[in-house]
């Protein structure tokens, strides 16, 4: 299976949009870590897509790929531009509370 996570506010703490002290501020969820990795050791591909730098134009994908790596975060895929929006409606959708609830 091919598995997109979404990052700020999903795999680690929210941050204000576009501020290099917030993202450097960011935590990773140390459940999201390990549920990410099982996935990406079980064979599956991971993907993480982000809108940061979608609104500011600041490309974020070298600061990006360092953190996810120092966080020890296993993925196949960084990909940036995601589209800044208040609400997502998907039909593939699943929200990261509801993910963790079915024991990820």
């Amino acid at each position: 299976m091919i598995y997109c996570f979404d990052i700020d506010g999903t795999v680690c703490t929210q941050t204000p949009d576009n501020k290099i002290r917030a993202y450097n501020e960011a935590e990773p969820f140390v459940d999201m870590i390990e549920a990410i990795n099982k996935l990406y050791d079980a064979g599956h591909r991971i993907i993480f897509f982000t809108a940061r730098g979608s609104s500011s134009g600041i490309d974020w994908r070298e600061f990006t790929e360092k953190q996810l790596t120092q966080w020890g975060f296993k993925y196949h895929e960084l990909i940036l531009g995601k589209p800044t929006a208040d609400v997502f409606i998907d039909d593939k959708a699943v929200n990261v509370r509801d993910w963790g609830r079915c024991g990820n």
